[in-house]
């Protein structure tokens, strides 16, 4: 498979070492440093775009790539009010586009237990509960897109709570999410349930980008030769 990195940090750099020993081709590398080469005509070069790169941009590189009628994973977060208008995008140009604010597979099953838990405990009276995230200092949302999507998975089963704040909250119906920035963390989740008896913890710990990066190559593999809108869930048929 030829593939274009559209963002070649330190995620882009993973992306590309395993996707060389599994034998695909990087066909375009693209960073703020080569944007004259983000053209169509070499975008087409690519059979699937992987995007990461900042909040601000993210936007318009998957609108570039899906507009050029090439297949886009995308990983960046932070920009998520454009998301229904980029899955319009790709019906209208007839190719693929997968969006997930975390590619780790552990992580994607972590999203079902967390959903699975909330429906379980809404009906328990006597627990609070609340969120934290941990990523390292270079991270640019807050709070990350794998919180987002926990807490809105909370949210959907959750009827005591109607919208989460990234702040500490006394307010009964909102879900607070405590984001901290340590180095080098790559990224800690943890979901509490506490009450005077005792506590309920859910953690995932990420020990290095080699989980997303795995991820990530694993959903561009399944988006080869197809049209459509897809998620993580469709990758790993959870």
């Amino acid at each position: 498979m030829k593939i274009g990195l559209i963002g070649y940090g330190k995620m882009g750099k993973a992306i590309e070492e395993i996707a060389s020993r599994k034998g695909h081709e990087i066909v375009l590398k693209i960073t703020d440093q080569n944007l004259q080469e983000f053209t169509p005509e070499n975008i087409r070069k690519a059979e699937v775009c992987i995007e990461f790169t900042a909040p601000e941009i993210a936007f318009e590189n998957v609108k570039k790539c899906l507009e050029a009628g090439v297949a886009v994973v995308c990983g960046s977060t932070g920009w998520l009010d454009k998301l229904e208008l980029a899955k319009e995008i790709c019906l209208a140009h007839k190719t693929a586009f997968l969006y997930a604010s975390n590619f780790s597979i552990g992580v994607n099953l972590f999203f079902k237990i967390n959903e699975y838990v909330a429906s379980m405990m809404h009906k328990q009276n006597a627990y609070q509960i609340s969120m934290e995230e941990i990523h390292h200092t270079e991270k640019k949302d807050s709070p990350s897109g794998t919180a987002v999507t926990l807490a809105e998975g909370i949210l959907k089963h959750y009827n005591q709570k109607t919208r989460w704040v990234n702040e500490p909250s006394s307010k009964e119906n909102e879900l607070e999410i405590i984001s901290k920035r340590i180095d080098p963390a790559p990224g800690t989740h943890t979901i509490q349930y506490h009450s005077d008896i005792d506590n309920i913890t859910l953690t995932h710990t990420a020990h290095s980008r080699r989980g997303f990066a795995s991820g990530a190559l694993q959903a561009a593999e399944f988006l080869y030769n197809k049209k459509g809108i897809y998620t993580m869930n469709d990758v790993l048929e959870l």
